[in-house]
């Protein structure tokens, strides 16, 4: 069969790599053009658009950017077309990929989509069209199949989250590296240059007040490494690591964490975190009124509680940030707390052993049956 996947994120070239893979084990003549990243790709995906093309963030960012996301939603339908898939599979990206999944609803196609948006969040209006367009829906939060069945009478699959397994996976395949004789503290500033220059300034000038560690930026993959010069070497104690975050992760004491997919990456590997989110003015008052959950950390929404401290746009400041870094280093109790809710977290998203298998499965079976 023929498959068109787009993801346009790198938590979503991840994803959509183990995704390729499973298909190939249950669909031998699998024919698959994607959107995504070099993990797509690497999987047995014929490339088309690489996500670092598609990486806007922001209301403020996608307006100013708006001519080049038409200009790819144009691009990505005619080669759709060209194509003729059996299905178009969509993960998360839900401000290209709901466009997408409209359009291919009215021309006929069978729209899968896997890791929902979070209109739990914000957006919930976009409900009634995606239960219009989206054939199957498959999520990977557990809350995510109780709020659509209860609030919008709409059947959809829990599969598990894909990151348990995968990190599961790089722990039994990969020893523990040695980056350096000092205690370690991950900086994951982020995946986009714009929410890396918000964030990482605050993040390098915490690093003073503790000499005895070795800061280490994990550098986006997307993201060349000469960005990140200027902002490192007026700093003694702080290096950079290109795809090598999972080893950084693996022996780090603490983390200072980007909002989004890295804080459960960083739970799943036990590690004590601090959420650090900043934005543009614009783009913040704009989410601030229109957002509707009580925190933006992966780790805490799918808890329902604050396991990690969140230091959201005013309040990430140094003074603050190297308060709550010294409490993670130093303070037992809280250290004990946050790995026993880690504990907890992981139980919860691990009901099924192979999210990728699961998904590729219910795939395969939409498709042939």
């Amino acid at each position: 069969m023929k498959y068109y996947i787009i993801a346009g994120e790198a938590s979503g070239d991840l994803h959509g790599s183990n995704l390729i893979s499973e298909l190939r084990k249950l669909d031998a003549s699998a024919n698959i053009r994607c959107w995504g990243g070099d993990k797509m790709q690497e999987a047995g995906g014929d490339l088309v658009n690489h996500y670092r093309n598609l990486a806007f963030m922001g209301f403020a960012e996608v307006l100013i950017n708006l001519k080049t996301i038409l200009k790819n939603l144009k691009f990505c339908k005619a080669d759709i077309l060209g194509f003729k898939p059996d299905t178009l599979i969509l993960i998360d990206y839900p401000g290209f990929n709901l466009r997408i999944a409209k359009w291919a609803k009215q021309h006929g196609l069978k729209v899968i989509y896997y890791i929902s948006p979070q209109v739990w969040a914000w957006k919930e209006s976009r409900v009634k069209m995606m239960k219009e367009c989206i054939d199957k829906m498959l999520v990977i939060l557990p809350f995510e199949k109780d709020y659509f069945k209860n609030k919008w009478n709409w059947n959809v699959e829990y599969v598990g989250h894909p990151l348990v397994e995968e990190i599961k996976k790089f722990k039994n395949q990969n020893p523990t590296p040695k980056f350096n004789d000092k205690p370690i503290i991950a900086l994951l500033p982020g995946s986009r240059k714009q929410e890396i220059e918000k964030k990482i300034p605050v993040m390098l000038a915490v690093s003073s007040f503790f000499p005895d560690h070795q800061f280490i930026i994990a550098q986006a993959s997307a993201v060349e490494n000469e960005f990140y010069e200027p902002f490192v070497q007026s700093y003694p104690n702080v290096s950079s690591v290109s795809n090598k975050t999972y080893e950084l992760l693996m022996q780090s004491k603490a983390a200072l964490v980007t909002s989004g997919t890295a804080t459960l990456e960083t739970a799943l590997f036990g590690v004590p975190q601090v959420v650090c989110y900043k934005s543009s003015f614009f783009s913040y008052q704009l989410a601030k009124r229109l957002v509707k959950v009580k925190y933006i950390a992966m780790v805490n929404l799918i808890m329902g509680m604050p396991v990690v401290k969140e230091l959201i746009q005013n309040d990430l400041t140094v003074e603050s940030l190297k308060h709550e870094l010294h409490e993670l280093l130093s303070n037992e109790s809280r250290i004990t707390r946050i790995k026993k809710d880690y504990t907890d977290l992981k139980h919860l998203l691990s009901q099924n052993d192979n999210a990728s298998a699961k998904v590729a499965q219910s795939i395969f079976q939409f498709l042939t049956t």
